[in-house]
């Protein structure tokens, strides 16, 4: 049915034919019947890479095929959603390997993002914990794919926005846990050479992130919070959470009813949320035991919270920096400041190493800022883009709704060889979407962007 669609961003909305499935027989009829389809989960990402004339739902098709409780493997449909999977497994002992900011996306969305969180710089990205997947080709045949198995397909898919074909089924490995909380530590850093000093003192921690004031100046400029956090043993926990230590107590969540007005966001507003979050703090350092769900999913503690930036909807602008270009993040922080458009989301976190074809992640400094759709904001955008491809940095195609074509061919030196693993397994565009047609990633035939004319 012919509805319009958007993604956690509200920006932009398309009208988009979409239908989901429930069984292989159903998927495969939708897949020979229509061109420019997508594959589309829970819609958490932020731009347009899961949009199409023509959507292909993954919700309903979210079974376990089995979970391996002494081993810690797991295999599934590729539409059950993280949140439903940690339900089942942490009771047994067991943790998602690698988890987002968010635990409401699907395993199909988190391959095809080949997500990563706050652990990247010891445990790597989703790609990296895969034992095997299957995947639906444009040919209507299902290809086993893995590591070692048909491997560029498989690293084409990783972090390949859907475009090889629709991901189906996924077994992956786990992590081993005593408890369901997280023993954390928050550091309060005066500026931007602190937290990243602290960032490499305490890399030896399993998770690290900071939340960075954008719009301090002087000698504040960067001043952030640093958490770290490891998972809990047994007996670091109270009496009562020892009782039931792999439960959590059940919490009501708050939500945001309706689009909230376009002036509730402005320089003001960010500068006021920002000095109470910042004096929230008022020790250098606070240690405790937190359950997992407020370290790794706050924002999930608000339903409907993109709400928050209005009907206009809004862009999550993340990109990420080599290790030896901190001067590249000064400089785009301080064009943020200059501008006075704070974010109330403004994470900082470091990358470990990884080689792979189209992945996002590199070794090095990501930020991750929110900004309402206002008028201006794109061509800002824009030149903050061009500053990331001076320090020779990319941006993420999962949160990406605006970049240029120019600017993903130049910054992803793989971005080539992506594309010819497309157009082999996927030549007709059968799967495309708003995204892939924009960076001319499945141009038509005569546009075939080439490494001379890029």
């Amino acid at each position: 049915m012919q509805k319009q669609l958007a993604n956690w961003g509200n920006y932009p909305a398309v009208t988009c034919d979409e239908q989901s499935f429930t069984q292989d027989d159903q998927l495969l009829s939708f897949v020979h019947q229509h061109d420019a389809v997508i594959a589309r989960g829970n819609g958490r990402c932020y731009g347009d890479a899961s949009l199409a004339v023509h959507s292909i739902s993954t919700l309903k098709y979210d079974k376990v095929l089995d979970f391996d409780t002494e081993n810690g493997f797991f295999e599934c449909q590729a539409g059950i959603t993280l949140d439903q999977i940690l339900d089942i497994i942490v009771p047994k002992g067991w943790f998602l390997p690698i988890t987002p900011g968010t635990k409401y996306i699907t395993v199909g969305g988190a391959v095809a993002s080949d997500v990563h969180g706050k652990n990247h710089h010891v445990d790597g990205s989703f790609s990296g914990h895969i034992v095997y997947m299957d995947v639906l080709t444009a040919d209507g045949k299902t290809i086993r794919c893995s590591p070692t198995e048909h491997t560029d397909f498989y690293w084409a898919t990783c972090g390949g926005m859907g475009l090889t074909g629709v991901i189906t089924v996924v077994k992956f490995d786990l992590k081993k846990i005593e408890t369901a909380y997280i023993k954390q530590k928050q550091l309060k850093a005066k500026n931007l050479d602190e937290v990243i000093r602290l960032f490499d003192e305490y890399k030896h921690y399993t998770y690290s992130m900071a939340w960075i004031d954008c719009l301090k100046t002087g000698d504040a400029f960067g001043r952030s919070i640093l958490i770290v956090g490891e998972h809990a043993k047994k007996e670091e926990l109270s009496p009562k959470q020892a009782e039931h230590p792999l439960e959590l107590p059940k919490k009501g969540k708050l939500t945001i009813p309706f689009n909230l007005p376009s002036f509730v966001l402005n320089t003001f507003t960010v500068k006021a949320f920002n000095w109470l979050y910042y004096g929230k703090n008022l020790k250098r350092e606070i240690n405790n035991i937190v359950p997992y769900e407020p370290f790794f999913y706050p924002l999930d503690a608000i339903l409907h919270w993109n709400r928050g930036y209005g009907k206009a909807g809004f862009v999550q602008y993340q990109f990420v920096l080599p290790m030896d270009q901190k001067e590249g993040l000064v400089t785009i922080l301080k064009r943020i400041n200059e501008k006075g458009w704070g974010s109330f989301l403004a994470v900082l976190k470091v990358f470990g190493q990884q080689e792979s074809l189209i992945s996002f992640p590199m070794e090095g400094y990501t930020l991750a800022l929110d900004f309402p759709v206002r008028k201006g904001l794109f061509q800002f955008l824009d030149e903050l883009d061009e500053l990331v491809l001076q320090h020779k940095g990319r941006l993420y195609l999962s949160k990406d709704a605006r970049m240029k074509q120019d600017i993903f061919w130049k910054s992803y030196p793989n971005a080539q060889r992506f594309a010819d693993i497309v157009h082999q397994y996927n030549s007709q565009r059968k799967f495309r979407s708003v995204q892939s047609d924009r960076l001319l990633i499945t141009p038509p035939e005569e546009r075939q962007p080439t490494a001379a004319n890029q």
